[in-house]
């Protein structure tokens, strides 16, 4: 019989350093149940298919999306998910975003959560559901990260069903954090990944466009 979806709140957290101001904490398997979840998102979420502009046109969004407002949530488990959280690290996060690889053609680039804009002291925690997958950082000054092999990536936390990271201090200003695409891997290795932020609203706010803004490279 399949265990009933919940929070384990025993279960033990590793904290990583990634500098003197950055860290991230794991806690496997910190959710029971996860396959139910991941079953019940994939078929009653209203995903969506994002787009962004790049390099003088639109593009896809190699992924589906949707977002929750504080208060409503996709399953019974996220009021636990968000209460364990809210207790844990003492702030009061928002509302939850998924994001949903369908097989590994999906994916993410790396890139840092601009949008939370000030990022001197922030909370990213992450909960997936479904395929362990890759899942990758690396240090945002990194100079050879464009041709080094991964991106440039020091750190792989590859979360299988159920495991939590959570992302703070600078986490979000000094380093970056991506989800690469797995060749082959046509119709396998299916996830949903939850997001809740937070930000101390401290220091100096990003300055620039967002991940989603428009970017135009012509030389025009």
């Amino acid at each position: 019989m399949a265990p009933t979806p919940a929070v384990d709140r025993d279960v033990p957290f590793e904290r990583i350093p990634l500098d003197a101001t950055s860290w991230v904490d794991v806690a496997r398997g910190w959710v029971t149940g996860a396959q139910e979840v991941f079953e019940h998102l994939v078929t009653t979420v209203a995903w969506r298919q994002g787009r962004l502009w790049r390099y003088e046109r639109w593009v896809d969004e190699p992924r589906l999306g949707a977002g929750f407002p504080a208060g409503r949530v996709p399953h019974p488990v996220f009021t636990e998910i968000h209460r364990a959280l809210r207790d844990r690290y003492g702030v009061d996060l928002g509302g939850v975003g998924l994001a949903y690889y369908r097989d590994g053609h999906d994916g993410q680039a790396f890139h840092r959560d601009r949008d939370l804009r000030y990022l001197d002291d922030t909370l990213v925690a992450v909960v997936t559901f479904g395929s362990r997958r890759p899942w990758l950082l690396r240090p945002r000054d990194r100079a050879d990260k464009w041709i080094a092999p991964h991106g440039g990536a020091v750190l792989d936390l590859a979360p299988a069903a159920g495991d939590l990271l959570v992302m703070g201090g600078r986490a979000q200003a000094d380093w970056e954090h991506g989800v690469p695409r797995v060749p082959g891997a046509t119709g396998r290795l299916a996830r949903v990944s939850a997001q809740w932020r937070w930000t101390s609203r401290r220091g100096r706010p990003e300055i620039g466009p967002s991940y989603r803004a428009p970017r135009d490279f012509s030389r025009r």
